[in-house]
């Protein structure tokens, strides 16, 4: 446990997800969550679901690198391992109210996937 509520929340969201368990992890995210990514807007639970899902079941592993928080809210940067990239560093801000995630923006580099995507299907 650490002094920051939010911290708290969002690193029990981070594990529960970074551990394939993604239905525990959406146990923390509030139904009318919004989350601003490098693929525009998402609203609500079920399209937050729908966004994130997929990439929980592409990666191998998540590796926490830093982690600050205070009453509201939480910063974490973390690097992933996944099918089709070898490191995908990310890092989310992130606002918990009540306990549930209410907001998240995630910063991360779409180049190497597309990289990834753009050779996939030259072969």
């Amino acid at each position: 446990m650490s002094n920051s509520p939010a911290l708290d929340t969002v690193l029990a969201y981070h594990r529960a997800w970074s551990a394939h368990d993604f239905e525990h992890a959406m146990t923390y995210v509030a139904d009318d969550i919004v989350c601003d990514a490098p693929a525009g807007r998402v609203e609500g639970a079920d399209a937050f679901r729908e966004f994130f899902g997929p990439f929980v079941q592409i990666m191998r592993e998540a590796r926490m690198l830093a982690a600050f928080g205070d009453d509201e809210t939480a910063l974490i940067m973390y690097d992933t391992v996944t099918i089709p990239v070898a490191s995908a560093p990310g890092a989310e801000r992130i606002t918990v109210r009540d306990g549930k995630i209410t907001h998240i923006q995630i910063i991360f580099d779409r180049a190497p996937f597309e990289a990834a995507h753009a050779a996939a299907e030259a072969s």
